[in-house]
């Protein structure tokens, strides 16, 4: 199981073939990065884009509980020099704590076990 982060979906979007068979895989979104990536369509391109890859990618998405919330806080104040988004963070901590793999491109997560790099 993957647990796919907003640059996956940035990428999905884009049509890069490295990251086009994710949605194939067994995955999830977080509704947090659902959110973020949401932002990012509706600032890159308009309203009705961001609501089309909301439903299109709806069967993905997964709540996020609170205790996941408080442990990428904590994730990402350890990490502060690596200047992560608490998105990302929320969605690889959700990925450890499920046992799944934190799909990215960001190279913050190069290297961080968990994660599948892809670039």
């Amino acid at each position: 199981m993957k647990c796919l982060d907003t640059y996956a979906l940035v990428e999905i979007n884009n049509g890069n073939p490295k990251f086009a068979n994710l949605l194939s895989e067994d995955a999830v979104i977080t509704d947090a990065t659902i959110a973020e990536f949401y932002g990012y369509l509706y600032r890159k391109y308009d309203l009705k884009t961001a609501d089309y890859w909301h439903r299109r990618l709806s069967f993905f998405c997964r709540p996020v509980s609170r205790g996941i919330l408080i442990k990428a806080v904590v994730f990402r104040t350890d990490n502060s020099k690596l200047n992560l988004s608490f998105f990302d963070c929320v969605g690889y901590i959700f990925a450890v704590e499920n046992g799944m793999k934190f799909v990215t491109g960001d190279r913050e997560f190069k290297g961080k076990p968990h994660v599948e790099f892809l670039s």
